[in-house]
């Protein structure tokens, strides 16, 4: 038995099969908790041996036992209060987007905005975007209303929208962001990257208390999810960090935030980080700064992703298409060195094999120049990589910060825009392979934080509606040890907290959850019918403490 005594255990979870992502000790049968940390791990004899008078002991009939998973890539309040807004994620046509947004409109009090996000056009079988003229229909001319895309890259305003943000045929593109625009010049309500933030800064900001409320109902259903620990990501330009780490603070400070978060900074703020002389690791076990965030371009779906070779044109006369540089990397290099001289590691996003490429050329320039961090630099999604650049990872030690489910989502439009360059799309299997840390997150919002969805993605990869088809590129699929090492150790080890959380070891926090089937007791034809995505959470501990229970 591995056994660390601080205490008297406060609770013990006993007759389980606790997988402890330690390889000293890799299954247990029973683990004991006490003061928010884990006690002992053993075998149940053991470890009810430790019991006091007031421990509580629960039996868990054989089921699984997971250390608590953390999301790795996650825009924390986007998904709190998006629960709130009018979800398209699910519709799966035109139509059926539409009767919603009028639904929602018809109980919208006049001169309110009317904000929606997740649809795909993708999913509707379809390529073209929606259009204000569309959404009018929808809304009527008067309230003004903004629907983002799912992968947030995009949006699609109605007329009211574009009139109280002034944006007219005269309006310029703005730097990184595109207008899109009928046949006369004019806007036609759809708009990618910084061109919507021409509209969206009129969308007046939550008050304190409705994003407090906000986040913990987002907390709770990561709860029910077995998500403990997250990575809180930034929006390129955004003002949303200032306002989730003030309510994250209130929330700590009222003993209400029952999550780890570690939180990133933009790049626009470091003027303020450099001011104050904060550095990465400011803060304690529940909340701290984390990454500065920096954006080299955008997405797939929006066609904005940054590529060495154009997107394969839908119609003739459609222009060659190389993506959106976001940030000029002149500009990223002075923000990638700026955040290591003030002690902060690089969260960059990056799409595209272009966009990779300027990045990891960016790294290997500060290698052996910059001073040395405790975190690792990491890129968010390496969605699309040359197999030339991808060794490069592993080599200059930076984290693949990944979201499997994003497999699923963009498959189809990744063999319709890249053809057969989709075979150097979400390569699981050659990252963990390249020497790279791996850590899986979801995007959330931008897709299901379903950490169950983002196993089957990448053990599986195809979409659980469509299982009768064969896998996408199924020589980058992963076993189910190493996608849980992704959500567990791996997400901890690019935060920093390896010591804190990640897996079910004595002197650790008290974070895990129980799993309503035991995952690797299942056969490969159950696997490929979906059954790790038919997974739930039964139980999810927070610092020892149960937060959810089915």
């Amino acid at each position: 038995m591995m056994r660390t005594f601080f205490c008297t255990p406060e609770l013990i979870l006993y007759n389980a099969r606790i997988y402890t992502q330690d390889a000293a000790s890799p299954w247990a049968q029973a683990v004991a908790i006490g003061e928010g940390r884990i006690l002992a791990v053993g075998e149940d004899a053991e470890v009810l041996a430790l019991a006091g008078p007031q421990t509580e002991q629960i039996d868990l009939g054989g089921r699984l036992v997971l250390p608590g998973f953390c999301d790795a890539h996650i825009h924390l309040s986007y998904y709190a209060l998006g629960l709130r807004e009018v979800r398209l994620a699910d519709v799966r046509s035109r139509q059926q987007m539409l009767a919603r947004i009028r639904e929602a409109a018809a109980r919208t009090p006049p001169g309110q905005w009317i904000v929606g996000q997740g649809w795909n056009e993708s999913w509707w079988g379809e390529t073209d975007f929606p259009t204000a003229a569309e959404i009018d229909a929808a809304t009527g001319s008067e309230k003004p209303a903004i629907f983002y895309r799912s992968d947030m890259h995009s949006a699609v305003v109605n007329t009211a929208a574009l009139r109280l943000a002034n944006v007219t045929a005269a309006t310029p593109d703005p730097p990184g962001g595109v207008i899109d625009r009928d046949a006369a010049g004019a806007p036609n309500g759809f708009l990618r990257e910084l061109a919507i933030d021409l509209v969206a800064r009129h969308i007046p900001p939550p008050t304190p208390a409705e994003q407090d409320a906000a986040l913990q109902e987002g907390i709770a259903a990561l709860h029910r999810l077995g998500i403990t620990a997250v990575h809180a990501q930034r929006t390129k330009d955004g003002d949303d960090g200032p306002r989730e780490w003030a309510s994250l603070l209130r929330l700590r400070e009222a003993g209400k935030l029952r999550l780890r978060v570690a939180c990133n900074v933009a790049a626009h703020e470091m003027v303020h980080l450099a001011g104050l002389g904060l550095r990465s690791g400011f803060g304690d076990d529940t909340l701290r700064m984390g990454h500065v965030k920096v954006f080299a371009d955008g997405s797939l779906g929006s066609r904005t992703a940054w590529l060495l070779a154009p997107f394969i044109k839908l119609s003739p006369d459609e222009p060659d298409n190389t993506g959106v540089c976001v940030t000029p990397p002149e500009q990223m290099a002075a923000e990638f060195r700026r955040a290591a001289e003030l002690g902060f590691p690089i969260s960059v996003h990056a799409i595209g094999d272009r966009a990779n490429r300027v990045v990891l050329d960016i790294f290997e320039e500060m290698a052996g120049s910059a001073p040395p961090l405790r975190i690792p630099h990491r890129i968010e999604h390496v969605q699309i990589i040359d197999p030339t650049d991808l060794p490069r990872l592993g080599k200059l030690g930076i984290t693949a910060s990944v979201q499997p489910i994003h497999a699923l989502d963009d498959m189809d439009a990744a063999d319709r825009f890249l053809g057969e360059r989709s075979a150097h799309m979400y390569n699981f299997r050659s990252l963990f392979e390249s020497g790279a840390l791996v850590a899986f997150g979801s995007d959330a919002p931008v897709a299901d934080p379903n950490p169950f969805l983002g196993l089957h993605a990448a053990v599986v990869r195809q979409r659980v509606e469509r299982l009768h088809s064969p896998p996408w590129h199924p020589e980058e699929r992963i076993s189910l040890e190493q996608a849980i090492f992704a959500y567990t150790l791996g997400a901890a080890q690019a935060a920093g907290w390896q010591d804190v959380i990640g897996s079910i070891a004595p002197g650790k926090r008290g974070d895990l959850m129980v799993v309503d089937r035991n995952l690797f007791a299942l056969s490969p034809e159950e696997i490929a019918a979906g059954a790790i995505a038919a997974a739930s959470v039964v139980m999810t501990i927070f610092d020892g403490r149960v937060v959810y229970q089915a």
